[in-house]
């Protein structure tokens, strides 16, 4: 009973316990094992990612493509319109709300290409 009351406060305090947390955050909300490719910012930026990105949308349709909201509009803005053109589905996340609240620099990932249900077992290789 002790234990129980335990853990119903501590869930109520912290929030229910998440599995791997930090590598959640580093590779917008996915598992580093579901990740195909992972692009920092910094590369984004480079003019011939976007036609490399256009042959890794061409190639994999059943994964999606995760953004990070808080680089800049600019790079949102192009690559959400990549995945328009391509239909790609596509998610932007902004990551309110949570404990760490870090400034965006430009070795974070930008745009992270996953499968959102289960394990990748050959990863894209550049």
């Amino acid at each position: 009973m002790a234990n129980d009351s335990e853990d119903f406060i501590k869930q109520h305090m912290f929030g229910n316990p998440q599995l791997k947390p930090d590598e959640k955050r580093a590779f917008l909300g996915n598992f580093r094992e579901r990740v195909a490719i992972a692009l920092t910012i910094s590369q984004l930026q480079n003019p011939r990612t976007k036609e490399m990105v256009t042959k890794i949308f061409d190639q994999y349709p059943e994964y999606r493509a995760y953004m990070n909201g808080k680089m800049p509009q600019s790079l949102i803005d192009d690559y959400m319109g990549l995945a328009i053109d391509h239909r790609y589905q596509y998610t932007i996340l902004v990551q309110n709300g949570l404990r760490v609240d870090q400034p965006t620099g430009p070795n974070d990932f930008g745009l992270v290409v996953a499968d959102p249900k289960k394990k990748i077992t050959k990863r894209i290789l550049l």
